[in-house]
């Protein structure tokens, strides 16, 4: 087979990473793919900037079109990020016969049926795996590894910024603002942090996911979001106190009326694998039919971990270049024909269990009233705990934990709470999933 060569839009963190691992492990990829990959050129904003011996020889432009439309490059790297113009140059890849891999998970979730179709079209891949979990093989684990299974269900820490703030918060008894902050220092969040700590880069990754474990169409805007900033250093004590763990969990179910897409703070029990994942690091747990439980771990970031994927997307398209398009894996593991729409489950028929703090005036009757509440709508406590007034306070937090409920009557119950003249606002409620 000829040299495949492999041309960068975008040649940052992750570029830069992949390009290194071509560089550096040319031999060992050459005995694993049949052919030599070399890294002929990257698109850059900066071509006079430093980026180390070992790219010293890619030819570098600050005009992306030179990459996509160069004859000889047979593979587009797209690691720029963002809509656009990621998405016109990969369209405009595709359309002129070359394959493409991109480490673009809200590119995927969002227009990925788009790339996808056109892709198909022009008898080229795209390939995606460095768009969920970094480093983590996990889109190939479910699409091939598990593909004779029945996936009931999948839940994920795949936002490294969001896991090291509740990380901290939790180990250290530090407030989310304070860790926030060091996290920016520290290059693990945004100037603008949003997309991480309010779980929007999650709910893409979850997107992506859940469309490869259950054969759906991809659909970003179906995902249930809901962030951490609210999460307290108190709550994650607490919860620590009764045996469980705040992740920020991203969980997909196929309940058999619908499926479950949702991203939002999670107590999970401190003896699962996935509660103690900690720090940056990613996680997915997959519960099939036939093999079970399947945990899948490691670095959700960083250059080389997630160039790892990148590269070995690369290696996966040159292996199947040759092969028709009927003959490939479909992009998300199921024919495209055989994708199923289905009916996507709202948050008020989700069915949980719910740790719930409710801060309450120390006197005579407000735990009766609290009782009668919880009690009238028909929810079971399965623990509760109540503290001292903090010093100078005249409020008790109360803590409860609930049997599994549906959220729309533990709503309704919260706001009967609320409604309390003895009850301070607001009463605050976190999901409870033993992933059992």
């Amino acid at each position: 087979m000829n040299a495949i060569k492999v041309g960068f839009i975008g040649f940052g963190t992750v570029g830069q990473g992949a390009a290194t691992i071509l560089v550096r492990n040319a031999s060992e990829i050459r005995r694993r793919a049949g052919c030599d990959i070399i890294v002929k050129s990257a698109a850059v904003r900066d071509v006079n900037r430093e980026r180390g011996p070992e790219l010293a020889r890619v030819a570098l432009t600050t005009d992306a079109n030179d990459i996509v439309n160069d004859p000889e490059i047979d593979v587009i790297v797209e690691a720029m990020g963002g809509d656009e113009p990621a998405r016109s140059l990969l369209l405009q890849a595709i359309a002129s016969g070359k394959h493409v891999v991109t480490a673009n998970k809200a590119l995927i979730a969002v227009y990925g049926t788009e790339l996808f179709v056109a892709a198909r079209e022009h008898g080229v891949s795209v390939a995606f795996e460095a768009a969920v979990a970094g480093g983590i093989p996990v889109i190939k684990s479910i699409r091939e590894g598990l593909a004779g299974n029945k996936i009931q269900w999948l839940a994920g820490i795949i936002n490294g910024t969001s896991n090291y703030i509740l990380t901290e918060m939790r180990d250290k008894g530090r407030d989310f603002g304070d860790v926030l902050t060091e996290a920016q220092a520290l290059g693990y969040a945004e100037t603008d942090p949003t997309f991480d700590v309010e779980g929007i880069d999650a709910a893409h990754k979850l997107t992506i996911l859940a469309s490869i474990a259950f054969g759906v169409p991809l659909n970003f805007d179906a995902v249930y979001t809901e962030g951490i900033s609210q999460i307290t250093q108190e709550d994650t004590a607490y919860a620590q106190e009764l045996g469980y763990r705040i992740k920020h969990l991203g969980l997909a179910r196929d309940t058999g009326d619908g499926i479950e897409l949702r991203v939002h703070p999670t107590l999970i029990p401190e003896r699962r694998l996935i509660a103690n994942v900690d720090g940056v690091m990613n996680a997915v747990l997959v519960q099939a039919d036939a093999v079970g439980p399947t945990l899948y771990y490691g670095a959700g970031a960083g250059g080389e971990p997630t160039g790892s994927s990148v590269v070995a997307d690369i290696m996966d398209v040159v292996r199947g270049a040759s092969a028709s398009v009927e003959s490939r894996v479909p992009h998300l593991g199921f024919q495209h024909e055989a994708l199923n729409e289905v009916r996507t489950i709202g948050n008020k028929e989700f069915e949980t269990s719910f740790y719930v703090r409710i801060l309450a005036e120390d006197k005579p009757g407000v735990m009766a009233d609290i009782s009668r509440i919880i009690g009238d709508e028909k929810i079971s406590i399965e623990a509760i705990i109540q503290k001292e007034p903090a010093e100078g306070s005249a409020k008790v937090p109360i803590i409860l934990l609930t049997g599994k409920i549906i959220e729309g009557v533990m709503i309704k119950a919260i706001e009967k709470l609320e409604a309390l003249s003895t009850i301070e606002e607001p009463v605050t409620r976190i999901r409870v999933e033993t992933l059992g």
